[in-house]
């Protein structure tokens, strides 16, 4: 293998060396094993062996120009011919120059190589031992107490003492141990050079075998597979830090074996019976749970030193504010621009409840950095603007029903903030005026230009501004409060302009109740900017002027009264499309607005960690956010659960009520409980499982559904699978011929099917529509959904109507689809089953005879890996997807599945077993789909989530005694269901 691996490594473009990883999938073996081959041979890794020819080549660019930029640096080596990113660029940059500071140099530019390292091992032995904790926000404020611990671990004569560190998902723990790693290399306890190894117990808790093997290593012939001997963790860590992180997934056999390590300094390979091997290393070990229940009594004992970090909401607001900093920071360094972050934006980030902490605020930071970059990208803006709607939407909930008044607080949150290379700076009002920006105009127009060049056509930019005009609205508002001063208005706007907005808000609050005072600014400004506008002659356009008209009918009625006051006083006649404008911000400046009802809220509740299993199954394959888990701690009492729930019902619900699914005992009691004490409805399903939340979910999400039609379907005796759909018998049945030129062209359309389904349409009534004569066809089509049942739209274009089929005239006029809808008529769906694009033969398995779990996991994914559809990583991602649970569903039915950013094809893999086998510890299965999907494939599920909610289709596929039989099975034409 040493030789395979070296011929490789002699073979490669010097300039671009293959990494351990390109070298393990050219040899077909595992990354890890290249890796300890060359770490045992003194091979260099690629950044080593490019780094001769790499320098050369940078001293001879930075010899004709030292005041290069990073970006033309990195573009002259990758000219040369080097693959290397502008971050790595940068590095051999800075390295370089400090190399041409030097005397001792001469032109073939080896020894610049050599004299680099020297400075380098120079500046180590001069420096101070500088304190490493230093950089951990917190070091001489809420931390204090645990950095002290972790220097005196580290400086505990000989090796320091193992250590614990405690806290909640993303506090910062391997951080924590990264800064002691870092610190006791400038102890004596440890030399520079010491090793530092991270391990995380979690990826092997269900195959202990492995883990041991990875930890302590194994000899040749140790178990199956093991073809020959292999150094663990233990062994390469000696004389260094071995960081065990999620230490809790560590079985007891791994922690009994682990504490004689402790003890003695002592181990052995797994196989070994008289080889006694040696390690001294300090272990660092970390824990979201609670030690005494999680940790053998032995192993405990064995650790002496206790480091628990807070929670993000224990923390003062300086250290959030800096720590949220850091991370703009971070993102405006990797983006290359500087990012104007928004005070509601820092207000969001400091309030918010964060329960995976530091780990994600970056995270969310990074989302709104994300969206703010594609805006400014797309529009053509040279820095990074962050507002508020860029903001994750479960940060953004939150704040908005945030009340707090802090003193502390508003320190941080009163002004704007610029993030640059230069570092954080603070915008003043004087630097940055919000206010002069506030022109509802300007964004039309801006818009509408930036759509334009896009190549939208004009109805579509009607639309798209129209949906964004509203938001935006309040967004300009926003930015205006009472405690601006009137002085600063009048600079702007002129007094006359704001008196005459007073004497409008006087008479309008007369007639609209709960108008509030703050519309006086935004609007004052508003009309200034329409006043100007109509005396320079430029044109008025209100996308929205038609809803307004429909939906605002009270407040267009006083804005047209409105109208009249302005012209008495100002002497100029208002359009149409101005009048609805005022009628928006009389809409949206009301203290009781009520929001349009959104969908059911759907809440898992379980007895110990199912629910939120079980909830994060439904919304991945659903491809969808929407359902939520709630667990009960064992130790809990119900009150404590009952509160959690009522404060969740109280967040989720978007106006329809929440459906609870509940696992037994005190939880099924709490429905009535919950809507007495809040007014919001809901209904409890008990006996909850997998499939049940998925077809909750899949229901909800149909904005149609009610709370009770949703339950009364479920609540089946717990059986979904002999689920059975009811017609209302009551209400009539449509079909709506649609076309983009207009009604004309719709009804030509709907004659056609009449004469041809003469006999099948008789209690059917064709509705023809066109887009020209619409001005919001889906909101047309919505409206004639409460009334009817919509069987399939025919037309020239798909208006993408959530579960109403769709037909084009080409395919109805080809004769292809008349008999379709005529089965669509005759009450039967017919959907395109698209399953064979993701499952082919050679990932169905039959009549297989597995005996355990990890056997048919396996094989499948080394299936879809050998094939392409998967990377490395995916198998991995199944076991830790299974250690959370409920991934059986009932039926004797499994659906693994793992990670989607390791998918590279979309597929579902299928097995049959001759034997059911143990899958979750209690239930067996013996059909197993494996689901290697991406985000946007839920209809590839939806379609597979029919066939396993199906008994007889089941029993089809277990009688089947061929591949082929079951292809036919599951490969059907069409999936009809009456």
């Amino acid at each position: 293998m040493l030789n395979k691996i070296l011929d490789i490594i002699n073979m490669e473009d010097k300039k671009n060396p293959y990494t351990d990883e390109e070298i393990a999938k050219k040899l077909g073996i595992l990354r890890e094993v290249v890796t300890e081959y060359r770490n045992e041979n003194d091979i260099p890794d690629s950044r080593q062996r490019r780094r001769d020819v790499i320098i050369k080549d940078s001293i001879q660019i930075l010899k004709k120009n030292k005041d290069i930029s990073d970006r033309n640096f990195t573009k002259e080596l990758n000219d040369k011919g080097y693959k290397v990113a502008r971050f790595a660029a940068s590095n051999i940059k800075k390295e370089v120059l400090k190399l041409l500071e030097q005397e001792n140099f001469n032109k073939e530019g080896r020894s610049e190589i050599y004299n680099y390292e020297e400075i380098k091992k120079e500046s180590i032995d001069k420096k101070e031992k500088a304190d490493a904790f230093e950089a951990i926000i917190g070091y001489e404020g809420s931390l204090k107490l645990q950095i002290s611990q972790a220097k005196a671990a580290i400086l505990y004569p000989p090796k320091g003492l193992h250590t614990l560190i405690l806290g909640p998902s993303g506090v910062g723990k391997s951080h924590m141990a990264e800064a002691m790693y870092e610190f006791a290399k400038t102890t004596e306890n440890f030399s520079n050079d010491a090793p530092f190894m991270i391990f995380n117990c979690a990826d092997y808790a269900d195959n202990p075998q492995l883990l041991l093997s990875q930890l302590f290593g194994h000899t040749k012939g140790a178990f199956t597979g093991a073809s020959e001997n292999k150094k663990g963790i233990v062994e390469m860590c000696n004389g260094g830090i071995l960081f065990l992180d999620e230490i809790h997934r560590l079985p007891a056999e791994g922690q009994e074996i682990l504490f004689y390590l402790l003890d003695k300094g002592k181990f052995r390979r797994l196989g070994e019976t008289d080889t006694t091997r040696e390690s001294k290393l300090m272990i660092i070990a970390a824990t979201t749970e609670n030690p005494e229940s999680s940790l053998l009594l032995t192993f405990r004992r064995r650790i002496p030193m206790i480091i628990e970090l807070p929670a993000v909401k224990d923390r003062p607001y300086d250290e959030r504010f800096s720590i949220i900093k850091n991370f703009f920071l971070n993102e405006s360094k990797r983006l290359g621009r500087d990012i104007f972050v928004r005070r509601d934006v820092i207000k969001a980030f400091m309030t918010y409840d964060c329960p995976g902490n530091i780990g994600q605020i970056k995270s969310d930071i990074q989302v709104c950095c994300a969206r703010g970059f594609l805006y400014s990208t797309l529009n053509n803006k040279k820095n990074v603007v962050v507002n508020f709607q860029h903001i994750p939407n479960h940060v953004k909930e939150q704040i908005i029903n945030f009340n707090i008044n802090n003193e502390e607080l508003d320190k941080y949150t009163r002004e704007d903030i610029v993030v640059s290379s230069k570092g954080v700076k603070i915008l003043y009002r004087e630097e940055y005026n919000t206010i002069e920006k506030n022109n509802i105009y300007q964004f039309i127009e801006d818009r509408y230009k930036e759509l334009k060049e896009d190549g939208y056509s004009p109805k579509e930019i009607n639309k798209v501004v129209g949906e964004q005009l509203e938001s935006e609205l309040m967004r300009f508002a926003s930015s205006i409060n009472l405690s601006t001063s009137t002085q600063e208005i009048i600079n702007i706007i002129g007094e006359d302009m704001l008196k005459i907005t007073q004497e409008i808000f006087e008479f309008a609050k007369k007639h609209i109740d709960g108008l509030q005072k703050k519309i006086i600014y935004p609007l004052a400004i508003h009309l200034s900017s329409t006043y100007e506008r109509l005396l320079n002659k430029r044109e008025i356009i209100n996308p929205n002027l038609d809803m307004v008209k429909e939906k605002y009918n009270k407040e267009f009625k006083v804005a047209q009264k409105i109208a009249v006051l302005i012209l008495h006083k100002l002497n100029i006649r208002l359009p149409e499309d101005e009048i609805g404008f005022i009628a928006m911000y009389l809409k949206n400046f009301q203290t009781e607005t009520k929001s349009e009802e959104g969908r059911v809220g759907v809440i898992v509740l379980s007895h110990g960690r199912v629910a939120c299993g079980m909830a994060d199954v439904a919304n991945r394959l659903l491809g969808v956010n929407h359902a939520v888990g709630l667990e009960m701690d064992l130790s809990d009492s119900p009150d404590i659960i009952l509160e959690k729930t009522i404060k969740l019902v109280k967040k989720i619900n978007q106006g329809k009520g929440c459906i609870l699914l509940v696992d037994m005992g005190s939880l099924t009691t709490f429905g009535d409980i919950i809507t007495a004490r809040t007014g919001i409805p809901t209904r409890v399903v008990g006996r909850v499982d997998t499939l049940m939340v998925l077809e909750c979910v899949r229901r909800a999400l149909l904005p149609e559904d009610t709370l009770d039609s949703i339950v009364n379907e479920i609540d089946n005796k717990g059986n979904l699978l002999t689920r059975v759909n009811i017609e209302t018998k009551n209400v009539s049945k449509a079909i709506i011929t649609l076309c983009i030129t207009g009604e004309g062209s719709a009804i030509k359309v709907k004659e056609y099917i009449e004469s041809h389904l003469i006999e099948t349409i008789k209690d059917v009534e064709i509705i023809p529509l066109g887009y020209v004569n619409n001005e919001d066809i889906t909101l047309t089509i919505n409206n004639i959904s409460k009334n009817k049942k919509i069987l399939a739209i025919v037309g020239t274009i798909n208006p993408e109507i959530n579960d109403i089929p769709f037909i084009s005239v080409e395919q109805l006029i080809t004769g292809n689809y008349l008999g379709g809808l005529k089965k669509l008529i005759n009450n039967e769906k017919v959907l395109k089953n698209r399953l064979p694009e993701v499952m082919s033969s050679d990932v169905i398995f039959y009549n297989e005879n597995y005996k355990y779990k990890d056997e048919v996991l396996d094989t499948m994914v080394q299936k879809l890996i050998e094939t392409n559809r998967v990377k490395e990583g995916f198998l991995l991602s199944v076991y830790k997807r299974e250690t959370l649970g409920a991934t059986y569903l009932k039926g004797g039915i499994a659906i693994p599945h793992g990670d989607s950013s390791f998918v590279t094809k979309p597929t579902i893999a299928f097995t049959k077993l001759t034997t059911p086998i143990n899958w979750d510890g209690y239930n067996t299965a013996d059909l197993i789909f494996l689901i290697a999907l991406k985000e946007d494939s839920k209809e590839y599920f939806e379609q597979l989530y029919k066939i396993i909610s199906n008994n007889e289709v089941l029993q089809e596929i277990r009688k089947a005694n061929s591949k082929d039989k079951i292809i036919d099975i599951l490969f059907k034409n069409t999936i009809s269901a009456k």
